[in-house]
Order: structure tokens, then C-alpha cells, then sequence
């Protein structure tokens, strides 16, 4: 268990660099291809991957491609991330388990793993620190969870992160897939990073928001819930059995589909993006905090809000634990779990 200064030490600088180098190795040029946003279309991705192909002699900056397939609990047809992976995936590409690669001594799914545990997953993966790494989905569900996989690396300081947009639009095209357990990675030595505790907000002060939500001189900041409108509003059970539904005091409902094109499941345009922000009357000069159900949904709303450039950057937090450990932590008795009155 990575210790506090450990785990919340400080900060790294929050940028995505963009580069375009060319470095010598063993008498070869290999090319360094970066993008030029966070989101990265099919295309993009496929002609970088063409471009800086995988050898095993040299040691220039990879482009990665990380797959993030996830799916809920509860989903109808039983499907897992892992299955989703092997059936179908961007050529070289590995496998983050959300499920695995999380604090395990928590009560509460999904939660930040520690430094350590984070480093040991990317050099299980064969990531380096210089690797490029392009998260994305699966072509059933769209952009889903990558965006959490991406946040979590930009967490821990990764210098180069992006997400494609996305892979279902990457099959339509008809670009390369492969199929079946996957060749396996050589290992890395991944450095323990350290954990940029500015981009999470925690329990505690999000507990504490909440109880002086309403009262004069208290700070004014936005909680936006990705859940399902019924699930903030407390008409509609949690897939979770047992949690309450409801939402945090003062938050709004931003349904994370709200976000995506209906029918691609990728990002809408940015112009589009900060319309709906505009619509939900989310002001950009407070601090915009994003939660969920496990705060994996959240990370489209964090997403979005970048590339809609709304907002600004350092004050804009995702809340960890979100409806999963809120529900259990609080009780509705205290007026912290609100609903909707019918």
C-alpha cells in the first residue's frame, strides 16, 4: 500500500504535448508521430500506427494502442471487457482492465489504484513512459470507458494520452483488426509515478460541498452527474443492489449521452459539446466537479468539458468514489441523498 506522500505527492504538470520528432537508432530513422488534440479520429490513429510501426531493436517513443472494454455489472447480455478484446481489437494493441488495475483495498469499485500498483500494471502491459498511448472502446457500446482509462494515466502524469473517437467508427471503416489472445508484451520498468491529487476530489469535501450547499458564503461550485436522469432523480433503481438512487445536494443531471452523436457513440463537435453545458446552465467560472454511478462515466463529462474548452482546466475535478461510495457513506436522513418529489 503506497504510503500518503507516496500516493498524493506532488503534482505533475497537466499537458499534452504535441510533438513531431525524428530520432536515429542503430543507423535507422524512426518517426515519433503525435496528434495534435486529446481526441483522435480513426484515421489519425491508423495512419501514426503505419508510420511508427512496433520493432523490437529500437528504443523510440511507441504509438499504443490501449484497449479500455468495459461493461456494467449488470449488462443484459453478460458481456466482459476482456471477451470484447480478444474478439476484436486494433492490431498490437493491450488490454487495461478496469477491473483489476484499481485500489484493491478499498470497499469501493474502481478507485485510483496506487502509485505502485500503477506502475507494475503499464510495465505488465510493456508501456513505457515515452509511449504514446491511444485509449479506446469497444465498437458495441462506443466511447464508454476509455475516457476513465485515459483520465487515470493523465492522473499519474503519462505525458502523452489521447482517446480515439472511436472504435466503432474504426471497424465501420473497415481499418485492421486482429482477433484471439494476443501475442504477448515484453515488460517495461515502468517508474512509480507520482498522483496529481488536483484533478480528484475526495469524500470528504465533496461531503462537505454538500452539507453547506444553500448557505450564505458557501463556495459556489457545479456537480455534474453523468448518471440517467431516473437515477439522479431517485425514480429509477442503481444497478448496484441494495444503493439507494437520488443525488448529491446541488447537482445537476447530465446524462452522459447527452454528449456522444446517438448513433456513433462518438464525442458531438465542440461547438455542440458547449452547448450542452450552456443549456444545462453550467456556469465556466466556477469549479466544475464530474461524478457517476463508479466514476468511470464521469470522465466523459471531464472530456467533454476539455474539448469544449470549458471551464478552466485547473479547476475542473472528477469525484472518485462518486454514487457508489456517496450512497453508502451518507444517509438521506441528514439531507444528503435528494430526490425528485413526484
Amino acid at each position: 500500500m503506497a504510503t500518503m506522500a507516496t500516493r498524493f505527492g506532488a503534482a505533475p504538470v497537466r499537458l499534452f504535448r504535441i510533438n513531431m520528432t525524428s530520432t536515429t537508432h542503430a543507423g535507422q530513422q524512426a518517426r515519433h508521430v503525435s496528434f495534435s488534440s486529446y481526441l483522435v479520429t480513426p484515421t489519425q490513429l491508423n495512419e501514426a500506427l503505419k508510420k511508427n510501426p512496433p520493432t523490437k531493436i529500437s528504443t523510440s517513443p511507441r504509438v499504443i494502442p490501449l484497449c479500455a472494454a468495459w461493461f456494467m455489472p449488470n449488462d443484459p447480455e453478460g458481456r466482459k471487457g476482456v471477451d470484447s478484446f480478444r474478439q476484436s481489437r486494433i492490431p498490437q494493441a493491450r488490454f487495461f482492465d478496469l477491473d483489476a488495475v484499481k485500489d484493491n483495498d478499498s470497499p469501493y469499485p474502481h478507485m485510483l489504484p496506487t502509485c505502485e500498483t500503477f506502475a507494475e500494471a503499464m510495465s505488465e502491459l510493456g508501456i513505457r513512459r515515452d509511449d504514446e498511448v491511444v485509449v479506446y472502446d469497444t465498437a458495441e457500446l462506443g466511447i464508454f470507458s476509455a475516457p476513465r482509462v485515459g483520465w487515470t494515466l493523465r492522473v499519474f502524469g503519462h505525458p502523452n494520452v489521447h482517446i480515439l473517437n472511436n472504435y466503432r467508427l474504426w471497424t465501420r471503416e473497415g481499418l485492421p483488426t486482429e482477433s484471439g489472445e494476443p501475442a504477448p508484451v515484453e515488460k517495461s520498468s515502468y517508474p512509480v509515478p507520482t498522483y496529481d491529487s488536483k484533478m480528484v476530489i475526495a469524500f470528504h469535501e465533496m461531503k462537505e460541498l454538500a452539507s453547506d450547499y444553500g448557505k450564505e458564503g458557501a463556495e459556489e461550485v457545479e456537480i455534474l452527474d453523468a448518471r440517467s436522469y431516473g437515477r439522479w432523480a431517485g425514480t429509477d433503481p442503481e444497478p448496484r443492489p441494495g444503493l439507494s438512487s437520488g443525488h448529491v445536494p446541488g447537482s445537476k443531471s447530465l446524462a452522459f449521452q447527452q454528449l456522444l452523436d446517438p448513433e456513433t457513440k462518438t464525442y458531438l463537435p465542440a461547438e455542440q459539446l458547449k452547448k450542452v453545458f450552456e443549456d444545462h446552465k453550467v456556469d465556466p467560472s466556477r469549479s466544475i466537479i464530474s461524478s457517476c454511478g463508479t466514476g468511470v462515466t464521469a470522465t466523459i463529462i471531464e472530456t467533454a468539458l476539455g474539448e469544449a474548452d470549458y471551464g478552466n482546466p485547473n479547476l475542473r475535478r472528477v469525484y472518485d468514489g462518486s454514487w457508489t461510495e456517496w450512497a453508502q457513506r451518507v444517509k438521506e436522513s441528514d439531507g444528503l441523498i435528494k430526490k425528485v418529489k413526484s
